[in-house]
């Protein structure tokens, strides 16, 4: 293996099995150990590898309503409306967009009485103006990383 190739291709053999030792990181990429263990390091320094997680399959905990939210922010109230969607655990993401919107957030709930409950809490925070809520009926792709191009 190139090394010029060698951060690239680590990055999607970890994508394929997060999960993977160092000893078969090392012989699927045909280098040592300590390369892929200084690879490793130095990629989660430089804030390319962010962490290690599963992949949680909601659905089967009870969360089965998926909803995402368009919020209009009143000037300057952005920013604390931004710390306060961060504070609501079952928020998943929250994006700062540009069109109609300020934000749309995404969130998972058990159900619509509990999503109902979210949003109204949202909704009292003084800096959202307007909301539109839209629940999800497929999830037809969810959370999908892509392998990257090797040069």
């Amino acid at each position: 293996m190139a090394y010029e190739n060698l951060d690239t291709e680590l990055i999607n053999e970890l994508l394929n099995d997060g999960r993977a030792s160092l000893r078969s990181l090392a012989e699927e990429l045909d280098v040592s150990v300590t390369t892929i263990s200084n690879h490793i390091a130095e990629l989660e320094d430089a804030g390319v590898i962010e962490g290690y997680s599963p992949e949680v399959n909601y659905d089967e905990l009870g969360y089965d309503v998926t909803a995402t939210i368009q919020l209009n922010i009143e000037g300057g109230k952005l920013g604390d409306v931004i710390e306060n969607l961060r504070e609501h655990n079952q928020i998943t993401s929250i994006y700062e967009v540009t069109g109609d919107y300020d934000v749309i957030a995404v969130g998972k709930f058990r159900d619509t009485d509990e999503m109902n409950g979210q949003i109204k809490a949202l909704l009292n925070d003084s800096g959202v103006k307007e909301s539109n809520t839209n629940v999800v009926l497929n999830t037809v792709s969810e959370h999908k990383q892509f392998e990257l191009d090797v040069n």
